[in-house]
C-alpha cells in the first residue's frame, strides 16, 4: 500500500480546493463591482417630466 502517494494527492486536492475558492471569491467580487456600476449608471438617467402633470393619470382598462 502506497501511503505517500495518497498523502500527496490529498495535499494537492486541498490546494486545488483552495485555488477554486479563491477563484470563486474573485468572481463574486467582479460580479459585485459590475452590479454597483450598473446601479450607479442607472441613477444617472434623468427622469422624464411632462409639462402636463395629468398626462398618464387616467388609464383606459377597456379593450
Amino acid at each position: 500500500m502506497d501511503l505517500q502517494g495518497a498523502s500527496a494527492s490529498g495535499t494537492s486536492g486541498a490546494s486545488l480546493e483552495l485555488a477554486s475558492l479563491k477563484l470563486a471569491k474573485s468572481q463574486q467580487q467582479q460580479e459585485g463591482q459590475a452590479s454597483l456600476q450598473l446601479l450607479e449608471s442607472a441613477s444617472d438617467v434623468p427622469k422624464s417630466s411632462s409639462s402636463n402633470p395629468a398626462l398618464g393619470a387616467n388609464i383606459d382598462t377597456f379593450a
